[in-house]
């Protein structure tokens, strides 16, 4: 089973009541939260409030660990036949669409997936160039997935690229290759959505939770620990803008407080 949906519709506390109804067991399809430290920002849900059950794919490694859509692609495609081993149902809840897509859909990584060095390179490069002229590299490879990312999102411009790279394909390219293969799982997908107001300040209200919560104080705590400003998982959002302002004293004015 796969839920999805946008951020804070309420998709974690969806995927716990099915979890409980039909004995299930849950896969983070989120790319952040696989590291450990890393709670707040990548609005994990604590042990306490997952009803008691497992989940998985969540503080498997430390953000300065290499981990590529490969990676997770790889443990998810073990997982599931140990979770239907066991009785119970998989359960993808959320996440990264690329990640998603990976276990959904006829994504085939080359060898060059396990080159760790590739994400650092695109990395460099995207450091070097800017990001309106790094965007434009992305549009000459992939000029439907430049239409669809923003010129100042680096993490999607780079998974965009990590596709290509790592598979001589656009990601366009696996949603026919999905259609026209057998599919990989019997998949029951479930799409939460909701008005578009009310889903805003959702998200403007989790903001300021993550806030309350001390999403500051645990980017500082990751700093002070001597993780890179630069790695990816510190590119993450809501990390990265924290990182911008973490070196001076921050006051946040109400509603923020």
């Amino acid at each position: 089973m796969l839920v999805v949906g946008p951020t804070a519709v309420g998709k974690s506390d969806i995927g716990i009541a099915i979890a409980q109804h039909f004995n299930g067991e849950i896969i983070s399809g989120d790319s952040m939260q696989v590291y450990r430290g890393m709670d707040i920002g990548s609005a994990k849900i604590p042990p306490e409030q997952r009803g008691g059950i497992p989940h998985h794919m969540i503080d498997i490694i430390d953000p300065d660990e290499p981990f590529s859509v490969a990676d997770f692609q790889r443990r998810v495609t073990d997982l599931i036949p140990q979770i239907v081993a066991r009785g119970r149902l998989p359960i993808m809840v959320g996440g990264t669409g690329l990640y998603v897509r990976s276990i959904t859909d006829h994504y085939k990584f080359s060898e060059e997936a396990k080159d760790l060095e590739l994400r650092a390179r695109l990395e460099t490069k995207a450091a070097e160039l800017g990001p309106e002229a790094f965007h434009r590299l992305l549009a000459e490879i992939d000029p439907d997935a430049a239409k669809r990312i923003h010129f100042n999102d680096r993490k999607r411009i780079i998974r965009a690229m990590e596709v290509y790279h790592l598979t001589g394909k656009r990601q366009g390219e696996f949603h026919y290759a999905a259609s026209v293969q057998k599919p990989k799982y019997r998949l029951a997908p479930i799409a939460l959505t909701m008005d578009r107001q009310e889903l805003y300040r959702r998200i403007d209200q989790r903001a300021q939770i993550m806030i309350e919560l001390g999403l500051v104080e645990e980017v500082k705590g990751l700093l002070e620990r001597g993780y890179d400003p630069a790695l990816p998982s510190m590119q993450g959002l809501g990390y990265k803008e924290i990182v911008n302002i973490s070196g001076v004293n921050i006051t946040f004015p109400r509603p923020y407080l």
